[in-house]
């Protein structure tokens, strides 16, 4: 069975004038404060959340 991928999700920049938009994509993949990461499954769903806030996150791949 094929292992599933994790990336790590790091909040960069702050929501604050950003669209209502972009902050509740940023609540739904569990940030909120510059500098906060999570770690996911690589999954379509979470690559279009991450491309909708590209400018305010930075994605890296967990061994």
């Amino acid at each position: 069975m094929a292992e599933i991928k994790k990336i790590k999700i790091t909040q960069v920049r702050s929501v604050i004038d950003h669209l209502e938009n972009a902050k509740r994509t940023i609540k739904a993949l569990g940030l909120g404060r510059p500098n906060y990461f999570v770690i996911k499954n690589d999954t379509p769903q979470i690559r279009g959340m991450i491309n909708a806030v590209r400018t305010l996150v930075r994605v890296e791949e967990v061994k």
